[in-house]
Order: C-alpha cells, then structure tokens, then sequence
C-alpha cells in the first residue's frame, strides 16, 4: 500500500466509528500477526 492508499484505510476505519485503539491494534495485528491484537466481534467480551 502507498500512503495514499493508507491514509484512505484510516478515514475509513473512522468513518466505520473505529476508535484510534481499534485501528491501531488492527495494524499491529495485520504487521505482526500476533492475536491479542487482532479484532474482536462488536459485542464481545474483552479478555
């Protein structure tokens, strides 16, 4: 992705009500691959 294409991502995230812990979890998850970070169903407990 180019930073255009990024910065696009991001707005729509926000756009979708994401808070910027979400969307930033989400990217860490989507780099890493590690599952703590990765998305949980609205309405679903945290652990």
């Amino acid at each position: 992705m180019n930073m255009t294409e990024v910065a696009r991502f991001l707005l729509g995230l926000r756009a979708a009500g994401w808070t910027e812990k979400e969307i930033n979890d989400f990217m860490l998850y989507i780099e890493s691959g590690d599952e703590q970070y990765k998305p949980k169903p609205k309405g679903e407990k945290k652990e």
